[in-house]
């Protein structure tokens, strides 16, 4: 008898052209697929209900994306997922959830940080800057909103300093395609001092105009996606972590990224 398995899932996304599944197309859905199949986990993805939580970019990373899915055998998945995932993608946690259970729609919020490029920047300028960003808003001059509606709402914004990075952490209820980039790159502009917080006040006032350049996907991170649930973690295979060692080396945002994915919880 099928069960209703949540996974929580970490990725570099260096290496996916996106996590939604593409044909001919390396993406972080169909890795875990390709593996969930190879263990007989389920044999239709579409039967077994496979979803995400979410969409990410490519080159976005992830430390608390959620997968589910339907299973007969889920202690396999817990002994076994690991092995079979490559080595930039890896399970860091699994529970038993309700048989309606939907990583997307059951989601109560979403929190995503963005690290930014180790140069000079006015980090009181852009702590004061994404406070505006705080509430219902239109976002239309940040995102690609293609036909969706512009509003959204941001629960919580901050600047922090996260070992010399100066990130930006924020919680919304859901976001636009390249939303949480539109910000960082203003935020960016506000920290060399460039635009200030005035800017961001009447870009979201719903002011016609372009929208602004997101800044590069590879500093992007979905930090942690809250459905309520609690997850047995998962020891990472040692394929995962000596990968990671190996892109400490790539460049100092990917350094911090990668620290923090082998991190985990």
């Amino acid at each position: 008898m099928a069960v209703r398995l949540a996974l929580r899932i970490a990725y570099l996304g260096g290496g996916f052209f996106g996590s939604q599944v593409q044909a001919d197309r390396r993406t972080v859905e169909g890795e875990v697929i390709a593996a969930a199949r190879r263990l007989a986990l389920f044999e239709d993805w579409r039967l077994a209900r496979f979803a995400f939580a979410g969409r990410t970019d490519r080159g976005v990373h992830a430390r608390g994306q959620i997968a589910a899915f339907d299973t007969p055998d889920p202690d396999r998945a817990r002994s076994a997922l690991n092995l079979q995932l490559p080595r930039d993608c890896w399970c860091t946690g699994v529970a038993m959830v309700p048989d309606e259970f939907h990583p997307r729609y059951d989601a109560r919020s979403r929190t995503y940080r963005y690290y930014f490029p180790r140069i000079r920047l006015d980090p009181v300028a852009m702590a004061g800057a994404a406070d505006c960003f705080r509430g219902r808003h239109d976002f239309s001059r940040f995102a690609r909103v293609e036909g969706k509606d512009p509003f959204r709402n941001i629960l919580s914004v901050r600047i922090l300093n996260d070992h010399g990075f100066a990130c930006l952490e924020v919680t919304g209820e859901s976001f636009l395609w390249q939303m949480v980039r539109g910000m960082a790159g203003a935020l960016l502009a506000v920290g060399e001092g460039k635009m200030e917080g005035d800017d961001i006040m009447y870009l979201l006032s719903g002011a016609q105009g372009d929208r602004l350049p997101p800044a590069p996907s590879d500093g992007l991170v979905l930090w942690e996606v809250d459905c309520g649930i609690g997850f047995e973690p998962v020891p990472r295979s040692p394929r995962s972590t000596a990968f990671l060692e190996t892109v400490r080396g790539h460049h100092e945002v990917m350094t911090r990224v990668a620290s923090i994915l082998e991190e985990g919880e």
